[in-house]
């Protein structure tokens, strides 16, 4: 454990920070800003002799009380995003499971503690981290590597095909206040 009390300043460069602590020592991510309703649960991995083995998500896990109703697969390629949508009754749980994207989240729920708020994750296969996003919460994601990426949504509320339960806005929209692209 470093005290930083006890450590001499000799060193220390004009402007140096110490880094605010990330993870919890069972790793999962430390988010004290989080979007009212928002839950982010790093998953773990288990190598196996044939490969490695991941649980994306567990009723155990508490994130939720709702039921998986779906789980589909997004692959997105170099450059490209999905940016902006929002559920009025979905929650969406979602991780990445091949390459790196950027997730943003937005909290425009007038009436939310966190109104306003922005939430900025950047998630990798190589630490699959669950991100659970609350209805009427808008967000997109965006690759910016030089690969294919793809993430897994696992929602309580399958897609209905006559009716969408999707709402969106263009992603240069001036009501978000982040530029995904």
């Amino acid at each position: 454990m470093t005290d930083s009390k006890t450590i001499s300043k000799d060193w220390l460069l004009p402007g140096a920070v110490c880094d605010a602590q990330s993870v919890t020592a069972d790793w999962q991510p430390v988010a004290a800003d989080l979007i009212d309703g928002v839950v982010v649960r790093e998953a773990k991995t288990m190598a196996r002799g044939t490969g490695a083995l991941t649980e994306l998500w567990r009723a155990d896990w508490g994130v939720d009380d709702e039921p998986v109703r779906q789980v589909f697969q997004n692959t997105i390629e170099p450059g490209g995003y999905s940016a902006w949508h929002a559920h009025a009754v979905a929650i969406d749980r979602i991780t990445v499971n091949l390459g790196q994207l950027t997730m943003v989240l937005y909290d425009a729920r007038q009436t939310s503690p966190t109104f306003g708020r922005l939430n900025e994750f950047h998630l990798t296969a190589m630490r699959p981290t669950l991100v659970t996003i609350p209805p009427k919460v808008w967000h997109g994601v965006v690759n910016r590597t030089g690969v294919v990426a793809s993430l897994v949504n696992m929602p309580d509320v399958a897609y209905t095909y006559e009716a969408p339960d999707h709402w969106r806005v263009p992603a240069d929209s001036p009501d978000v206040p982040y530029r995904i692209v």
